[in-house]
């Protein structure tokens, strides 16, 4: 039934027959042109300011090909069934006409010009972009990744990524504590002896805590007092030493590397019984005209005149993760501080052998011995007398302050300050 009522300049649809089999004809495309497109409008005929070449002049409307089939048909609602691979079969040749059966061979340099007349819906595109391939190579547990993937970067106070360099880092040293002295090792109504604690695990005590002995390499002991100011004397009596026994006697701070000899390191200060000479920071200089042997009885002498000015603060004591740890009370250590006026006097059998040592860091100083003898011999020997009864007490120090014996050092608890730990209650240590 034709329609009534239409206007006289536009002609009425054809019947659905008869579009379909002008759809059917080679001329399908430009007659489909004609009815969707007016030639006054959307002209097929090249542009005055194009080239002649075909493949680049073609402005066709893109509506042009929306009715058209690709398999030749017209559908009703007018979708274009496009191929997937989002290429259409239409080859325009010279003269204008239309090639159904040939495929587009589009020239890279009009790519531009003809997708713009027929574009390709979206929803059609498959995608191009490959899956990536599981990488089985680097499964090595081993290796440590190069992946950068989830590490978060950090972010201001606005929210927004900002440079890890920015935000400068709040390190606070800490140091482990592997031990500390309790009521066992040191006590107010005990007097000063050898500690238990503060000690190489090679070293053996006598049941008294005054002899110390050791095989298998240098270790140190020192005892469970030491002095920050003052003058003060002890005396070492080399026990026995055998046919590959050497000892390293003196003074040492709490950082004294317990697995190493006196002198090792920046905290200790020793007398060499081979040569005689004077040992610090690992390195020995020559001090006496002669070393000392078995029998020998070496005298110790210290002055820290107002030391405790010059002492470090006391570091706080925390508990992290079951691991106790040391760590200043600024966040970080401080400089160590020169005492004025500060020595270390070492005597043979009552005679001295002059000053070792001056400009002595600042801190607390213990009494401290290392001892050493090959395997399968007898332990190398020392037997520590703090005082009062000596048996070569100096009677001259030349004119410096007279040493009070280490026994009349007081109990002075820990150099530290309790912090709360994890379960909220204090380290007890002693």
């Amino acid at each position: 039934m034709e329609p009534k009522n239409l206007p006289a300049s536009i002609p009425p649809p054809p019947p659905l027959a008869a579009a379909a089999a002008a759809a059917c004809s080679p001329t399908r495309f430009a007659s489909i042109s004609a009815v969707s497109s007016p030639p006054e409008t959307h002209p097929l005929s090249p542009s005055p300011s194009s080239s002649s070449d075909p493949d680049q002049d073609l402005d066709a409307d893109p509506d042009t090909f929306d009715d058209a089939d690709a398999d030749g048909d017209v559908e009703a609602d007018g979708d274009v069934d496009a191929d997937v691979e989002g290429d259409a079969e239409i080859d325009v040749d010279g003269d204008g006409d239309a090639d159904a059966d040939a495929d587009l061979d589009l020239d890279p340099s009009k790519e531009k010009s003809l997708s713009s007349l027929t574009p390709t819906p979206a929803s059609l595109l498959l995608p191009t972009k490959k899956p990536k391939k599981k990488n089985s190579k680097n499964n090595n547990v081993w290796t440590k990744p190069t992946s950068r993937k989830g590490k978060k970067k950090s972010k201001s106070a606005l929210g927004q990524s900002a440079p890890a360099s920015t935000a400068p880092e709040d390190n606070v040293l800490m140091t482990p504590v592997p031990r500390l002295r309790d009521r066992t090792d040191d006590s107010p109504d005990v007097i000063i002896c050898l500690s238990r604690v503060s000690k190489s695990e090679r070293i053996e005590l006598s049941e008294d805590r005054l002899t110390a002995g050791c095989t298998k390499g240098y270790r140190m002991v020192r005892a469970t007092r030491g002095v920050m100011q003052g003058a003060w004397y002890f005396e070492i009596k080399v026990k026995h030493l055998g046919a590959t026994g050497h000892t390293r006697l003196g003074w040492s701070t709490d950082k004294g590397d317990l697995q190493a000899p006196v002198g090792f390191d920046s905290y200790s200060y020793g007398f060499r019984d081979i040569d005689g000479s004077k040992i610090h920071k690992a390195l020995r200089e020559k001090y006496a005209k002669e070393g000392y042997k078995e029998g020998d009885v070496i005298g110790f002498y210290i002055n820290l005149p107002e030391g405790e000015k010059y002492a470090p603060k006391k570091p706080y004591l925390v508990c992290l993760k079951g691991q106790r740890y040391f760590y200043p009370v600024d966040g970080k250590e401080e400089a160590p501080q020169i005492v004025p006026g500060s020595e270390i006097l070492f005597f043979k059998n009552g005679i001295c052998q002059g000053v070792a040592f001056t400009e002595l860091f600042g801190g607390r100083y213990y009494p401290a011995a290392s001892v050493y003898t090959l395997p399968n011999e007898l332990n190398c020997e020392v037997t520590f007398n703090f005082g009062p009864d000596f048996e070569f007490f100096p009677e001259d120090f030349g004119g410096r302050p007279i040493p009070r014996p280490m026994v009349e050092v007081e109990y002075h608890g820990h150099d530290y300050i309790e912090k709360p730990v994890e379960n909220g209650a204090s380290e007890k240590a002693s």
